[in-house]
């Protein structure tokens, strides 16, 4: 079965979004190996990123294990919704230099208390 793949990740993500007739999934193959191109409804986004992208993460893996067992290179792209808008990272203001006590100096601040 060479869609096994897509399959897989079709059922994946109908289990995690509340609007699975809004998935699509677009599977090419070239010299590069097999991509996978997933567009979810946008309130979806955030259940198929996970926090810290960590579900996505984990979708790839085992999409990587899939391909492994049918000797192809498999990657997953997660297209944005259009006219979203990525937050700039915020560049946060270094902080003076804290310094380090030993827990000796620490129990001794407690004991003052």
């Amino acid at each position: 079965m060479e869609e096994a793949d897509k399959v897989f990740l079709e059922y994946v993500v109908k289990a995690l979004v509340d609007n699975p007739n809004d998935i699509k999934i677009d599977r090419t193959v070239d010299e590069m190996g097999v991509l996978i191109s997933l567009t979810v409804n946008p309130a979806d986004m955030g259940k198929i990123i996970g926090r810290m992208g960590n579900t996505a993460k984990a979708i790839r893996t085992l999409l990587r294990i899939i391909g492994m067992k049918n000797n192809a290179r498999v990657n997953l792209k997660i297209n944005e919704p259009e006219g979203s808008t990525r937050p700039e990272r915020v560049e946060r203001p270094q902080s003076a230099p804290t310094t380090l006590k030993t827990v000796d100096q620490a129990m001794e601040d407690l004991k003052g208390i």
